[in-house]
């Protein structure tokens, strides 16, 4: 497993690496000097589960709020950089746990130094990352193109320029919005470097074909034993973000804990609202601290058999339902008490 092989790096309070569980990440999409707005999601993101945050920090007064930023939050911060290495100085000087940087957006070697110099002082990570959107004119002209031997020789170039800097406390990204690609990029990266890697899928999409081509990228590349954090990154509200992370994580077996719900897709059996009600459930379980499955069936044929396989259950039927309890059909229920009975067992699981 590659990433049971990785450098282990302390972000903050959080490690990653080695033999540490891979971590969940997510950015804010407020603006960073709106310290308010910044905290208030922030802490919406640490309930969901986040591990892990990123703001952008385009200007001096962005760098200057995560101090304020930092202190009204428990999970680690990470700045992120485009352009002008002084924001990554002042970003680590107001308590950035780790920054990212592009070194090759940053500008000349002295400035790429400035930076390293500030981080090594602090012992602060930066993450390099590369996306394939901006990858370099001399390597697109090499490859014929844009392509995942690219992204690699520029994510490598980068993180020598550090290491040649005297700095080995690193995290490498390479993201592309070209599912294959990126992850052709990771499996030809993975056993060149001993450092941690931050998986992604960039620019995928809405809500809807962002996890799609998220958890079908990231579904590939962990289940190599490759990254050890991961962004699921889309368009909307980053909460969403942290909930498709865990499920594509517990999907692959990488993490415990939290409900999986399972259910029908419905057919011309369902005698009970079950996309409503499926739907309901789904909402009900996410404060749960349980690691259970819970399934929601839609009719008495083949759901009281398949909520068997669960550790609690509902199969509906005309008008009610039953209440299925590790394995065994504890009761009949009322179609209206279908949602009441079930939370009621949740509050008192053992």
């Amino acid at each position: 497993m590659f990433r049971e092989k990785t450098k282990v790096i302390s972000i903050g309070n959080v490690k990653i690496g080695g033999d540490y569980p891979i971590a969940i990440q997510s950015m804010t999409n407020t603006k960073t000097e709106d310290v308010e707005a910044t905290v208030a999601q922030i802490h919406r993101l640490e309930k969901a589960g986040c591990e892990i945050v990123r703001c952008t920090v385009p200007t001096l007064e962005a760098a200057k709020a995560i101090a304020e930023i930092k202190k009204q939050i428990s999970i680690p911060l990470v700045a992120d950089i485009h352009f002008d290495y002084r924001m990554a100085i002042a970003a680590m000087e107001n308590g950035a746990d780790k920054i990212r940087i592009n070194p090759g957006n940053i500008g000349s070697t002295d400035k790429v130094k400035a930076v390293v110099d500030v981080a090594k002082e602090r012992n602060i990570p930066i993450r390099v990352g590369v996306n394939s959107g901006s990858l370099e004119k001399h390597l697109v002209e090499k490859y014929g193109g844009v392509t995942a031997e690219g992204i690699v020789e520029s994510a490598l170039d980068k993180v020598r320029i550090i290491e040649e800097l005297g700095y080995d406390n690193l995290v490498i990204s390479i993201k592309s919005s070209d599912v294959m690609m990126c992850v052709k990029a990771h499996e030809l990266l993975a056993d060149k470097t001993p450092y941690p890697l931050h998986v992604g899928i960039t620019e995928s999409g809405t809500v809807q074909s962002g996890n799609i081509k998220s958890a079908l990228g990231l579904g590939i590349i962990l289940n190599q034993g490759i990254g050890n954090t991961i962004r699921v990154s889309l368009t909307g509200d980053p909460v969403e973000e942290i909930k498709s992370a865990k499920l594509i994580l517990r999907t692959l077996e990488l993490r415990k804990g939290g409900i999986e719900v399972v259910s029908c897709p419905t057919c011309g059996r369902t005698q009970i609202n079950l996309i409503e009600l499926a739907t309901k459930v789904e909402k009900l379980v996410e404060d749960y601290p349980l690691d259970i499955k819970v399934a929601v069936m839609g009719c008495v044929v083949n759901g009281p058999g398949e909520a068997k396989e669960a550790d609690l259950g509902i199969a509906g039927g005309i008008g009610e339902g039953l209440l299925i309890k590790k394995g065994e059909i504890i009761r009949k229920v009322p179609e209206a008490e279908l949602l009441g009975t079930l939370k009621d067992e949740l509050d008192h699981w053992n």
